[in-house]
């Protein structure tokens, strides 16, 4: 069975995108080198959408491109419908905190863990990500311009030569920032912290990686 119609079936996505593609691996939240002095007592981070700088672009890779625009033809295997499943029931009650409507709800959760496993990322540190940039608002708009649920700088569109993309449709925009924080994922040879820090645009400081994880810690942690 093709993936997309399995996620059809479980009702996990509701129309495909345009293309879904493995990204580089993602380091795991527990791994030593991760932030891992924040205790599990850490205060939640605020729902205002964070202020990304202007940020210096690296050389942008053809993967980058390839990763929006390519098509997934693996088979979905079956403990992986069983997986989804779960962590959705575990999901669906924290993320009511932001979303109220219950039908949206799923629908997101089941695109978050989507674009999430497709670029190769936790789709609990995207659930973080999503909280400290957007508070899960599709339409947030930062001072800097930065647009929809994971604050995507509309300088990527151009970057990455698709014109007719809407960085406020917010499934697309889950397909953009799990790609491009799995490229600087990749970038930075795994380092979480790194990575975040160039997703916010502000490398050299950990403000912002300090925020995703107290995030993450507090509200999306899962005990093994």
């Amino acid at each position: 069975m093709p993936p997309f119609a399995a996620w059809l079936m479980l009702g996990l996505i509701s129309l495909p995108l345009s293309g879904g593609a493995q990204a580089n691996e993602g380091a795991d939240a527990n791994e030593p080198g991760f932030i891992g002095a924040l205790s599990t007592n850490s205060p939640p981070s605020t729902n205002q959408p964070t202020e990304p700088r202007v940020q210096v672009l690296p050389d942008i890779p053809p993967s980058l491109r390839a990763t929006l625009d390519a098509v997934t033809t693996a088979e979905l295997p079956a403990e992986s419908v069983w997986a989804a499943r779960q962590w959705m029931n575990t999901m669906e009650p924290r993320l009511a905190r932001y979303v109220s409507d219950a039908e949206l709800r799923k629908e997101m959760l089941g695109r978050i863990y989507h674009e999430s496993r497709l670029a190769g990322l936790s789709p609990e540190i995207v659930l973080a990500v999503i909280q400290v940039e957007s508070a899960f608002r599709a339409d947030a708009v930062s001072s800097a311009g930065a647009v929809g649920l994971m604050q995507i700088m509309p300088f990527w569109i151009r970057e990455l030569g698709r014109p007719a993309d809407e960085l406020k449709d917010p499934w697309l925009n889950l397909r953009y920032g799990s790609t491009i924080l799995a490229h600087y994922l990749a970038v930075e040879r795994g380092d979480l912290t790194r990575a975040l820090a160039r997703y916010n645009g502000s490398l050299g400081q950990t403000w912002y990686p300090e925020r995703v994880m107290a995030a993450w810690r507090s509200h999306w942690w899962i005990a093994p």
